[in-house]
């Protein structure tokens, strides 16, 4: 990318083959995984120095090691997130992040996974540690974060209130798990639905990933001393807002977490990662791949997913443009 801006500014370019450093090693991409934070790197919300390539999930072979590389060997199937560069057909990514895939995780699961799987951990482990019980919000519950979210609070004994925004949505959402679905386009006063179908009460925590849509209504729909967990921004950024409305609702607290400090060093990414690996295994995490793209079409991933016309899990796959 040469610009920031709207899906348009994503074109396929030829660059000199990628080389790794000390460190470092070269992976064949074999697919990517399309991620709302590559939207966000995309429109400079998050920025990167230009020109970049965008996305930040990926899995492939490693064809070459740097200077000092211990972690991986040529050869070895990897995984890896939040390293930016994978919509490509070669990608260079630092070795303390890359991930073995065990035999029984393939290219197309560990894209699909790693990065939202690792997000859905640290939401229910750590910044909202889920006990059975708890009554939960998940916002967007249909997309590809939010069926993950749903399948994990289920697993732990929640009970999950989605919001989608179709009822064919709506049924992916309680395929997953969810008790209930709102549909957030059939409902004037979301908090007080939220509320109506928990016994008239508030909310211990809420889960969005949308932002300035939901922002206000999440809120709402808390119970004194509740958690908003605010983990993305689907629609747009929350506006600035005073902290006194914490207290007004009840003491609230509000947490932006991102993933890069829950994986900051390679025994909690490896963690984290082989605990998703076994929920795969154990069915307790279904991974919906929805949408497969060839990197020429990355464009219209990302209008899709922005469109919201998609469910699941969206993958850009290098090797497809070349039949």
């Amino acid at each position: 990318m040469y610009e920031v801006g709207g899906p348009e500014v994503l074109r396929e370019a030829e660059v000199d083959r990628p080389r790794p450093g000390p460190d470092e090693a070269l992976v064949e991409v074999a697919v990517s995984g399309v991620n709302f934070v590559d939207v966000y790197h995309r429109e400079g919300r998050y920025t990167l120095p230009l020109p970049f390539t965008p996305g930040t999930e990926g899995a492939g072979t490693v064809v070459e090691v740097g200077p000092g590389v211990t972690d991986v060997a040529v050869g070895d199937r990897v995984g890896w997130v939040e390293v930016p560069g994978t919509y490509a057909e070669q990608a260079v990514v630092a070795s303390s992040r890359l991930v073995p895939l065990p035999d029984d995780i393939d290219f197309e699961t560990a894209a699909a996974v790693l990065l939202q799987g690792m997000t859905a951990h640290y939401l229910v482990k750590d910044a909202y540690p889920v006990r059975a019980g708890d009554t939960v919000l998940v916002h967007a519950a249909a997309g590809g974060m939010g069926l993950l979210l749903t399948q994990l609070i289920t697993h732990l004994g929640g009970r999950v209130i989605g919001t989608t925004s179709t009822t064919a949505k709506a049924e992916l959402a309680k395929r997953a798990g969810a008790a209930e679905v709102i549909l957030s386009t059939a409902v004037d006063d979301l908090a007080a639905e939220v509320k109506r179908l928990n016994g008239g009460r508030g909310l211990p925590v809420v889960f969005d990933g949308v932002g300035a849509h939901t922002f206000d209504a999440s809120l709402a729909g808390l119970r004194p001393r509740g958690h908003l967990v605010l983990f993305g921004a689907a629609s747009g950024a929350v506006p600035p807002f005073d902290p006194i409305r914490l207290a007004q609702g009840g003491s609230l607290t509000l947490i932006r977490p991102s993933l890069g400090d829950y994986i900051a060093d390679r025994s909690e990414l490896l963690r984290r990662a082989a605990d998703v690996f076994d929920w795969v295994r154990s069915k307790a995490l279904e991974v919906t791949v929805t949408g497969r793209y060839p990197l020429s079409e990355t464009a219209r991933a990302h209008s899709d997913l922005e469109a919201r016309r998609t469910t699941g899990k969206l993958l850009v796959i290098p090797g497809a443009d070349r039949g």
